[in-house]
């Protein structure tokens, strides 16, 4: 056990010695990773908030379903059971035709009341009982809608395509932007630091040979390299996270002071809320990236 503690210490030593010994290179890593992790971050938290706002949209966006004339109460309550056992739907709100004409006044009669006065025992809007449907997700408008239509009892169903399609291919849109980008940053930080690790084989090319021949064994001779790019991800993304975090707070106080009459159209996502995911993922990105950039330069140049 002691030997394996001290093994690990030798390491984790020569690991850091080799950072310090190719300093320039390092560097280079390290503010190329945080550069990396920097960029993600910031485009992770605009599309979180877009996100957001995105999915504020969709929560607004309903689809109505219409009885057949004549349906009775105890009909639509078993559509409205039927609508809520669908995986699509969030939440499903009954509006009778009661209900239904009194939002109606409201819109088409505000301040001429007296002229709904003669539709006081005739409600025009006597068929017009719905259910308004709303969705876990746009994209699944088309099935649900689909299904809704083939229920007994339901006249008609009403629903916006070009709401629901313009969100869903928005949102395909920015998964693939951002897949493509994060590729981009990754396959750059991997470059960086495989470069740094094949200069510091290199230069102690002649002490490994040394210790081949008195006995070192691959894993022993191999692990400081790894503990180096493991190293240069950890620093390389801590630092950029923590600027993130303050420079996040710090906006996000900033608009709203500033900005006030944005508050009603963008809300920006609490600091936790965003970096409770954001900090774990960067430094898994971070540690991730260290260590197959150095796993695959030593694969490649050093022969143990």
């Amino acid at each position: 056990m002691a030997m394996r503690i001290s093994t690990f210490l030798y390491t984790l030593r020569q690991g850091a010695k080799n950072i310090w010994k190719n300093k320039m290179f390092s560097l280079a890593s390290i503010a190329t990773m945080s550069a990396c992790i920097f960029l993600f971050g910031v485009f992770y938290s605009v599309v979180v908030n877009f996100q957001s706002v995105v999915k504020e949209v969709e929560s607004g966006v309903a689809v109505t379903v219409f009885f057949e004339d004549g349906a009775t109460q105890e009909q639509m309550d078993e559509i409205g059971i039927q609508i809520k056992k669908r995986v699509e739907v969030s939440e499903s709100i009954f509006v009778s035709a009661e209900e239904a004409w009194q939002e109606f006044q409201k819109v088409y009669f505000e301040g001429s009341e007296e002229m709904a006065q003669g539709f006081a025992d005739d409600n025009p809007l006597v068929n017009s009982s719905h259910y308004e449907v709303y969705m876990n997700d746009i994209s699944m408008q088309e099935s649900l809608v689909s299904y809704l239509q083939s229920l007994d009892g339901v006249k008609e169903v009403k629903s916006s395509d070009l709401a629901a399609n313009t969100l869903t291919d928005f949102n395909r849109l920015i998964g693939y932007v951002s897949a493509g980008i994060i590729l981009i940053l990754l396959c750059v930080a991997v470059f960086l630091i495989s470069n740094t690790v094949t200069i510091g084989i290199a230069v102690r090319r002649e002490e490994i040979a040394i210790m081949k021949l008195i006995g070192a064994t691959d894993y022993f001779v191999r692990a400081p390299f790894i503990v180096e790019g493991i190293l240069i991800g950890i620093i390389g993304s801590a630092l950029p996270l923590t600027l993130l975090y303050f420079m996040y707070r710090r906006i996000i106080l900033y608009v709203a002071e500033k900005f006030r009459w944005l508050s009603g159209m963008l809300e920006f996502l609490p600091v936790d809320k965003v970096f409770s995911t954001l900090v774990p993922v960067g430094l898994i990105l971070g540690v991730g990236i260290g260590f197959l950039g150095s796993r695959l330069t030593i694969r490649k140049h050093l022969k143990v």
